[in-house]
């Protein structure tokens, strides 16, 4: 049992080693970075392609996911009524506040884009790519989700996500517990959350939580793009219009989320 347990384990682990990466990697590397055996990452391997989930490169040898967990995940979405739900909202914010708007939904212990919708129609327009994981710690996403947590809940959370490569994130971003435990006991006491070129440089984000009857946190809505735009006076009216969108979203959610 303790051995069917690893290796169900480690297929997972292997699918979301590939969805994380974003791209195609050789047998060494999977087996490196899943600590494991290259003979045992081979066999998991030779199992997920024989199902569909993984491709092998038949020139390179070099694995890769199939479309199957994209398909599944947007069959899910649509199951689960979300996008139905958030995007009319999402269009609205984003008319209002001419910027980039997200939400991101919890699953188990970490944050992942759901959906969007992009305001700026002109000028310098802040893009992202929503098929990457949430960065917890540097994201006003991240942080306004871990602040309706327990300090330890949160904590162990960071943890367990992890603070990264310092290169991939902005010049301000937090490296400490210490530091994430300031930011969340702010972000607690305002009811909102901010990142000010901490994810990316140049990069303002603000994010509330969306909390349906007022109980635990199923996702957060928030406004991004270019610190040129999204600072100063500005800020209060961007943060009253994602309060009212997230208000509105946890009115509205699907009951099969929470």
């Amino acid at each position: 049992m303790k051995m069917s347990n690893f290796l169900i384990e480690k297929c997972f682990d292997t699918i979301a080693l590939l969805a994380n990466e974003a791209k195609s990697l050789r047998l060494g590397e999977i087996a490196d970075r899943l600590d494991l055996p290259k003979s045992t990452a081979h066999k998991l391997l030779r199992v997920l392609c024989s199902i569909g989930w993984i491709e092998q490169n038949s020139e390179t040898g070099i694995y890769g996911l199939s479309l199957q967990l994209a398909i599944l995940g947007q069959r899910f979405l649509a199951a689960a009524g979300i996008r139905d739900v958030c995007q009319p909202i999402l269009d609205r914010l984003a008319q209002g506040s001419q910027e980039l708007v997200r939400v991101a939904t919890v699953q188990q212990d970490r944050l992942a884009w759901t959906a969007l919708a992009q305001g700026a129609k002109a000028g310098l327009i802040y893009d992202h790519d929503t098929t990457a994981k949430v960065p917890l710690h540097v994201t006003a996403d991240g942080k306004a989700w871990l602040a309706t947590l327990t300090r330890e809940a949160a904590v162990k959370t960071v943890l367990k996500n992890g603070f990264g490569q310092p290169a991939a994130y902005g010049p301000k971003a937090v490296r400490t517990i210490e530091a994430i435990v300031c930011e969340l006991q702010v972000t607690q006491e305002r009811g909102w959350a901010l990142a000010v070129e901490e994810a990316e440089p140049g990069v303002t984000s603000i994010a509330v939580a969306i909390r349906p009857n007022g109980g635990p946190a199923v996702g957060t809505v928030s406004v991004a793009g270019p610190i040129l735009r999204l600072s100063g006076g500005k800020i209060p009216e961007i943060v009253r219009l994602v309060c009212v969108a997230a208000n509105d979203l946890a009115a509205l959610w699907p009951c099969e989320m929470y």
